[in-house]
């Protein structure tokens, strides 16, 4: 399985993430042209090498127009939907600024589309953000880990004032996940390197065991004395991928009987836009004989706060209850292979000399209505590419 490391020993931001994944081997002028898809002028990129401590690094030096309108996030998810981006990079992209949104309404008490970004909407962060969600995909990551994040301290100056390390809306994107202060004053998390991470990232650990094919420094703008300033990311294949996976997650229910049944359907998108992993609605009979509904979340125990901050926002809850429970999973991969229908992602998990191959529904189901063929003769379609894609 492809897996990048982020090893944040100096924290993390959109420029350094970026001379990070150009350093460890993404063509900077593939990149380049992929972000001009975007379809947006007044930007540019330099990379250069610089030394940071006597470490060669990367620095992405981003240079972008002055711009006197606000953006909000339906302004830059219309930019990133409507440019020339593959559908994996657009997604990513968009669940990065969505989660930027959702943590500066909440710092700022405002629903998420009346936020509109100051510094982090500005078109640097576009390129930041799309930059990074296309270095990923260039490098074929399937998996992504990261250190404990070393975010500083002391006081910055940002668009509202004067605020405390770290800033009130990388404290929001970070919540749960493992961060320390560090020696040195500063701000070493910016909100838009901590939406990036918080998104992609679904363990935050020590170096995992792995295969180390590339290592790349992103430097930052800073260069203090005996301290290397740079983002290192490590890319290799991890041992995990010939293996089942055994982890310990958590399982939140609660148990409605007084909501409208329209509302369930919008409570597991939520939960699934939230990053659960498994979301189910049980017919159960409750107290004084009335129907209701018990809704199960399966999600990783980090992630426990925003999905109980989530059901009792969007149902009539007043309690919800947690418990862990241990799941194996088999490793998979994703296979893209070319069908008549069009090209169709397949996942591949292999147990006991077997192979399991899965295509994706949501793409099955959509080449099947743009060209009238049965669901299913597309998917037996794609899992016959499959096999004769890797036959032998």
């Amino acid at each position: 399985m492809k897996t990048l490391y982020f090893d944040c020993f100096a924290g993390a931001s959109g420029d350094m993430m970026l001379g990070a994944l150009v350093s460890a081997g993404v063509d900077s002028r593939a990149l380049i042209d992929e972000l001009q898809s975007l379809g947006v002028s007044g930007w540019q990129i330099e990379f250069e090498k610089v030394d940071r401590s006597g470490i060669s690094s990367t620095y992405a030096k981003v240079q972008t127009a002055h711009e006197h309108a606000h953006r909000h996030l339906s302004d830059i998810l219309k930019i990133i939907y409507d440019s020339r981006l593959n559908d994996r990079v657009k997604d990513r992209a968009a669940r990065i600024f969505s989660r930027l949104a959702e943590a500066e309404a909440h710092v700022h008490n405002l629903p998420v589309e009346k936020i509109h970004f100051h510094e982090v909407g500005a078109l640097d962060a576009i390129i930041d953000v799309c930059g990074a969600a296309i270095g990923f995909d260039l490098l074929g990551i399937d998996q992504f880990v990261c250190s404990p994040l070393r975010v500083g301290h002391g006081m910055a100056k940002m668009a509202h004032g004067t605020f405390p390390i770290p800033p009130p809306a990388v404290a929001e994107l970070l919540k749960g996940k493992p961060i320390y202060a560090g020696d040195m004053e500063g701000e070493f998390v910016t909100p838009t390197g901590a939406a990036i991470i918080a998104t992609v990232c679904e363990r935050f650990e020590t170096l995992p065991t792995m295969e180390i094919e590339a290592t790349g420094y992103g430097a930052g703008t800073r260069n203090p004395k005996e301290f290397p300033n740079a983002l290192r990311v490590l890319v290799g294949e991890s041992r995990e991928a010939s293996a089942s996976l055994d982890e310990t997650l958590l399982m939140i229910e609660t148990n409605i009987d007084d909501m409208s049944p329209q509302l369930f359907g919008h409570v597991m998108d939520r939960a699934f836009q939230l990053g659960a992993l498994d979301c189910y609605l049980t017919q159960t009979q409750m107290k004084k004989n009335r129907p209701g509904i018990l809704v199960s979340i399966l999600c990783r125990p980090l992630d426990r706060g925003k999905f109980f901050e989530m059901l009792f926002s969007e149902t009539t809850t007043i309690g919800a209850r947690s418990y862990e429970v241990k799941r194996r999973a088999l490793a998979r991969e994703t296979v893209r292979v070319e069908t008549a229908f069009g090209p169709i992602d397949v996942k591949v998990a292999h147990v006991n000399g077997k192979v399991k191959a899965m295509p994706e529904f949501e793409q099955c189901r959509a080449a099947a209505e743009k060209t009238g063929a049965a669901l299913r003769d597309v998917q037996d379609s794609a899992v016959a590419a499959y096999r004769n894609q890797n036959q032998g």
